[in-house]
């Protein structure tokens, strides 16, 4: 084993379960305040499940960012997409001057903005951390390296450490890279061990010629590269992308430094799926913002136990879903922080009398 990946096992070795005492003091909270008892569904869970995560039942969400992984993939040179991959370094860029959607939310819900060049093909004013000049074609070859995918997950790793050294309290994750759903697919698809069909959409707009081209490419992939479904790392560094790497290291640093991290759509989620498979424990760290309306999504919020707490049909991506969930959660800790208590209002509790 290399020593890079060495690391990556110690650090993976290192996670532990979220605090329960801390989960088990912020129902209670939840339980006294004068409202009926789990009124704010989904909202309620996210709040305790944070207290879990950071150990302190006082949740606070004041510094809140996101983490844009942005790469290039040489699989789009099999024509699986509706734009080329200029696109990538201009939309990557634009994340700097605030003229992306998800730029512009992040601005509008005082979050702050994050884009990192972890393999573009082109060098931009982003800042670089740079693995590789984007991936192979995978229909050809590896799309990377198993040592290019360590590397990639401990970039993503280490921008969490920063993070939480800078106070930031709570992470969404983004990505930027043309060809990124073609990859995500084919990563869910062997992951999860269900027909390409099934986890494959159409991406960015494309026409029903265009999806059956993705869906031929992606099972040429795995029939090239034999990814191997019981070793995310394989599988990774096979048929997926830098920015995957990426976000998966994100999601792995949020366990490690004990961040909670909100998975935005549809390649977050795969991305989300190879750090669970990596480490089951890293799940705990995880909060579901929305349900992206490719078809995978719901597959993989379900093996990962999770429902998303919105339905907006969004399927952006950048990030753009988790940070329209982060001024709702705002609300909810909100309530959960100033709320008066029924006891405060000289109101007898209100006691569990079935399911939730």
């Amino acid at each position: 084993m290399r020593p890079e990946e060495k690391n990556l096992k110690e650090l993976i070795g290192a996670i532990k379960p979220i605090d329960q005492k801390s989960a088990e003091t912020a129902q209670k909270k939840w339980n006294s305040i004068a409202k009926p008892l789990h009124s704010l569904g989904k909202l309620e869970e996210h709040v305790i499940r944070i207290a879990a995560i950071s150990g302190d039942p006082e949740v606070s969400l004041d510094r809140k960012a996101l983490i844009v992984m942005c790469a290039d993939n040489g699989v789009v040179e099999e024509g699986v997409t509706q734009t080329g991959q200029e696109i990538t370094a201009i939309v990557a860029e634009n994340f700097l001057t605030c003229n992306t959607s998800a730029a512009l939310m992040c601005r509008k819900a005082g979050v702050d903005l994050f884009p990192i060049d972890i393999g573009m093909i082109t060098d931009t004013k982003v800042p670089n951390h740079k693995i590789a000049y984007g991936t192979k074609n995978m229909t050809k070859e590896p799309a990377m390296t198993r040592e290019e995918a360590v590397r990639a997950i401990l970039t993503g790793m280490e921008e969490v450490g920063k993070r939480k050294e800078e106070g930031y309290q709570i992470l969404a994750t983004g990505e930027m890279g043309i060809g990124n759903t073609t990859t995500s697919s084919a990563v869910a698809s062997v992951l999860l061990k269900q027909p390409v069909e099934t986890m494959t959409g159409r991406g960015a707009g494309l026409t029903s010629e265009g999806l059956r081209r993705k869906i031929e490419t992606i099972q040429k992939a795995i029939q090239v590269n034999r990814p191997d479904p019981s070793d995310a790392m394989d599988v990774l560094a096979k048929v997926g992308g830098f920015d995957l790497a990426g976000l998966a290291g994100v999601f792995l640093g949020g366990a490690y430094y004990r961040l909670p991290v909100v998975i935005d759509g549809f390649i977050s989620a795969a991305a989300a799926l190879i750090a669970e498979r990596m480490c089951p424990l890293a799940k705990e760290y995880m909060l579901a913002s929305h349900v992206s309306k490719e078809p995978g999504m719901h597959m993989i919020l379900d093996v990962l136990g999770m429902e998303a707490a919105l339905t907006c049909d969004m399927c952006l991506g950048e990030g753009t879903g988790a940070v329209a969930y982060l001024p709702v959660l705002d609300l909810a800790v909100e309530v959960y922080q100033k709320m008066s208590t029924f006891s405060e209002n000289n109101i007898e509790d209100y006691e569990e009398l079935g399911d939730k």
